[in-house]
Parts: structure tokens; C-alpha cells; sequence
């Protein structure tokens, strides 16, 4: 439990851990690239571009894969290229299309687990893998994976979050640690009838409008995914940790870095709630309300005794720079 911890240090544990530091250098490219221009897609900092297409959206989502994981878990990279592609597309309510993938590999040896990975997953997960780049001549590793999905006209965003919501966490917690990486995998070996049922029910929350924001949780783990989503709705919260749902025999601190094959933080209103952790519940996953969002601008952690600690100071600097213009929409 948190009452262990230290919560300022808990909090400089989570602003320094490399999940967060990776996503500090979005900011740098953002501006380089000058991707805060106005254009008809949903704002960068999102989890998927989102083009308008006729009466719904096109989603593009694309994941590249850091070396020492691809040398370290072949398989799992390749697998991972599938599933965490999908979960972008489901946090923004869409479904996904079609796949494609390049891969970089020293020999043909070496990229068959990679491609092994690749061919499961998306047979479990009922997207073809349509193309893509291949190079077995590589003196290192490395994968990148896109995806083409689509969405109605309800997208969810994580420009929508609004003071008064609810911030629910949503993560599956059957599953284990890939060790000694902080990988919860609660996917391989899991039914693909059961996979493909549980990303639908994030478009199932959007076509109904009963989720007004959601991200899916990455790299940076539970509270650093929160950061990006309360910077870019121009928003803070207070997270409860000790709400976060987390298996039992796993440190908290450990779990704060996690990431979880299925999670998602959700923006809800109140009164939509109920019927949201109803959903999830109805299929074995656990959803839980861990804060409220408000216009502070400011993210802070409690921990079970009320006390309170500071993450992130929106107002003083950004984390990823795709916050919204003088606290407006950005469209």
C-alpha cells in the first residue's frame, strides 16, 4: 500500500521514470515540425491521427519498437506491434482495418519470432497484415507497426476531458509479468473471441456517448498516461492511488511503471459512471474511479491518509507541448 511510500518521492519517482522521459521528447518534435498548425485531423497528442472521412473518421496509428526490447523478446515485439497498435485505435472509439509493418533484422533466423509474433497476434485479434517493408539485412533490430482503423462521428479524444468528470482507470488484471520487464501481459493465450469483445467495448462507450475523453495507458505507466491526457484537455486532477486497480502481491511502485496489455484512464461524467464500470465488470475487467478531474492544471497524487503531492505543474512547464491554445479546443 502507499502508506509505505514516501509520496513526494513516489511522485519524483514517476516525473523521472523513462516512460515518462520518452514521451518529454514529443514536445521538441511537435514544435520542430510545426504539427500545432490548425488542420482538419483531431490535434497532435493524440493517441491515433484522426482524418474526417465522410460521416465518421480514418484513424492512423503507428508504434516503433526501442532495440534492446526487440533483441531482448522477439516474439513479444512482434505481438506487441499488433496489440498496442489496436488499443490506440480502440482509446479513440474506433476498430481497427488493416495492418502493415517494417521490420529490420540481422537474418531471415532472426525475424522469424518477430514475425511469428506479428502472424498470432493478428490472427487473434482478427486484423490482416497487408503489407509493409522487410530488411534481413540489418546489423541491429528494430520494428515499427501501423494501423489503419475507423471510427463513427463520436471519436474519443484526450482534448475532451472536463473539469467535474470522473477519471476512471480501466485495466485487466489476468494476466502476469513478462519478467524482469515491466510488461503486463494479459493477452498472450488469452481466447482471440475473448481479445476481440474486450477492445470492442471502447467504440461500444463512444457510439452510446457515455465517454467523453480516453487514452490508453503506455510506457509511462498509470499516472504518467494521466499527464498527457490532463495536458492535452488543459485540465489536472487528483489521482487516489490506493483506487488504482493493481493485483495484489504487485508493489505499488512497480505497478505505477507498468504496461498493461489492456488499460485505459477514461473522462466521464458522473452520471455516466455507473454504467461505464458496469460494462467492464460485465467482462471481467476491472474499471475503477481513482480521481476527478478539475481546472487546476495541476496533477497531484493522494494516497490513503489524504495526503497529497504534486506530479506535474502544467501551468510552469508542458510534458509532451499538445496542450490546448488559451484554453480552448483546438480544431
Amino acid at each position: 500500500m502507499t502508506a509505505a511510500v514516501d509520496l513526494k518521492t513516489l511522485a519524483g519517482q514517476i516525473r523521472d521514470a523513462r516512460g515518462v522521459a520518452h514521451k518529454r521528447d514529443i514536445d521538441a518534435v511537435v514544435t520542430r515540425l510545426g504539427l500545432g498548425a490548425r488542420h482538419d485531423a483531431v490535434p497532435v497528442g493524440d493517441d491515433c491521427a484522426a482524418i474526417p472521412d465522410g460521416d465518421g473518421h480514418l484513424l492512423f496509428a503507428i508504434e516503433g519498437f526501442i532495440d534492446s526490447f526487440v533483441t531482448a523478446d522477439p516474439y513479444f515485439a512482434g505481438y506487441c506491434g499488433i496489440m498496442v497498435n489496436l488499443s490506440d485505435v480502440a482509446a479513440m472509439g474506433g476498430r481497427p482495418l488493416a495492418v502493415v509493418d517494417a521490420l529490420w533484422s540481422r537474418d531471415a533466423a532472426a525475424a522469424d519470432p518477430i514475425l511469428a509474433g506479428l502472424s498470432d497476434a493478428a490472427a487473434l485479434y482478427g486484423v490482416p497484415v497487408v503489407g509493409g517493408h522487410t530488411n534481413t539485412r540489418s546489423e541491429t533490430g528494430n520494428l515499427a507497426v501501423a494501423v489503419l482503423g475507423r471510427a463513427g462521428p463520436r471519436l474519443l479524444t484526450s482534448f475532451d476531458a472536463a473539469p467535474g468528470d470522473d477519471l476512471i482507470a480501466v485495466i485487466d488484471l489476468r494476466g502476469r509479468f513478462r519478467e524482469p520487464h515491466p510488461y503486463w501481459d494479459a493477452s498472450t493465450g488469452s481466447p482471440g473471441e475473448r481479445l476481440r469483445g474486450d477492445l470492442a467495448l471502447l467504440p461500444g462507450l463512444a457510439e452510446d456517448g457515455l465517454c467523453r475523453a480516453a487514452k490508453d495507458i503506455s510506457m509511462a505507466g498509470v499516472v504518467g498516461t494521466a499527464l498527457m491526457l490532463l495536458e492535452c484537455s488543459n485540465v489536472g486532477a487528483v489521482i487516489d492511488l490506493d483506487a488504482i486497480p493493481r493485483p495484489d502481491d504487485v508493489p505499488m511502485a512497480r505497478w505505477l511503471n507498468a504496461f498493461p496489455s489492456f488499460g485505459y484512464l477514461l473522462s466521464v461524467r458522473p452520471d455516466h459512471t455507473p454504467a461505464v464500470l458496469a460494462r467492464f465488470a460485465g467482462r471481467g475487467i476491472t474499471a475503477a474511479r481513482i480521481g476527478g478531474i478539475d481546472a487546476s492544471r495541476v496533477a497531484r497524487i493522494r494516497d490513503a491518509g489524504g495526503e497529497e503531492a504534486v506530479v506535474w505543474d502544467f501551468v510552469a512547464s508542458p510534458l509532451i507541448g499538445c496542450g490546448q491554445e488559451d484554453g480552448g479546443p483546438v480544431s
